[in-house]
């Protein structure tokens, strides 16, 4: 725990997109890192990994998000419930039997706004209490931060339509790039060359709470495009519909909430390291993209 002056040791459960982002990172600064595909709901595998590694911190990446999309959730319930519930809450709290330092890589579509063009101020902080729950997945997300949250070993890090210099299936601009037409409102999100960063500085400072792992002003899916056409995807082109028309396609709503990004950008700002607006972030995460010849 915090204090500790021992070499740090990284245990990273699961093994997806954004966690091999995560094991990059630290291993380009030189840490040691293992990664785990055990059963996070498992408590005796969960415990057996623990003390087999002895890390000074876990970070959580596992946990179901639905394939293609979040619509699976609603078919596959339990599976869903036992990742993002049962298996958080055994993970934090084998952790907090043993003293060490968690993070949770969580959801922001906890929450929702009304859809205006323009979001109505004041926009959510972490203080504010999640309450969306429309979709099976936005209700298992909300149920495993609630049962976490009061943990003192813990740091949650929210976050929300992450993208990144890529053609993961899971990045928002993989999925927006296949679609012809989508739906644009302003919403928060996650651009990761600019906040993994500092995310892992939250992590090795050990801080805890809750934290909206997000880039201040929101943005929307036809800012995305605009990028991706302007510097990668010059043929690029797409129509946009209306919310309604989207759910004649999808089997439960999704939520656009906007985030309050204060207490992010004044704790990194403290840790030395500058949380960017998210349009100067997306246009240098095209730019890379271009100079990868992506």
């Amino acid at each position: 725990m915090a204090g500790d002056t021992s070499p740090r040791v990284f245990l990273i459960f699961g093994n997806g997109w954004i966690a091999t982002h995560i094991k990059e990172l630290l291993l380009a600064s030189g840490k040691t890192v293992f990664t785990t595909l055990v059963r996070t709901e498992n408590r005796e595998q969960v415990l057996s990994e623990l003390k087999s590694h002895r890390p000074t911190n876990v970070i959580n990446c596992a946990g179901t998000r639905g394939t293609p999309n979040a619509d699976w959730c609603e078919d596959h319930k339990v599976e869903t419930v036992r990742s993002n519930v049962l298996g958080v809450l055994n993970l934090v709290d084998c952790c907090y039997q043993l003293g060490i330092h968690v993070t949770q890589i969580g959801s922001a579509c906890i929450f929702d706004r009304e859809l205006t063009p323009v979001p109505k101020a004041p926009f959510f902080t972490e203080e504010d209490e999640p309450f969306y729950e429309k979709s099976w997945y936005s209700k298992s997300r909300l149920l495993g931060e609630k049962t976490i949250s009061h943990y003192p070993n813990l740091l949650i890090l929210r976050i929300r339509l992450a993208i990144a210099p890529d053609l993961h299936p899971a990045n928002l601009l993989t999925r927006l790039l296949k679609y012809d037409k989508i739906f644009s409102l302003l919403s928060s999100g996650t651009v990761l060359p600019n906040l993994l960063p500092g995310a892992i500085l939250l992590v090795e400072n050990e801080v805890t709470g809750i934290y909206n792992l997000m880039n201040p002003n929101p943005f929307t899916n036809n800012d995305v495009l605009a990028l991706a056409k302007k510097h990668i995807r010059p043929d690029l082109t797409w129509e946009n519909f209306e919310y309604d028309d989207m759910m004649k396609v999808l089997k439960v709503p999704r939520c656009n909430p906007v985030f309050d990004t204060t207490k992010l950008v004044t704790k990194l700002k403290e840790l030395g390291y500058e949380v960017k607006d998210s349009h100067e972030a997306l246009e240098d995460l095209f730019i890379e993209m271009k100079a990868k010849g992506i």
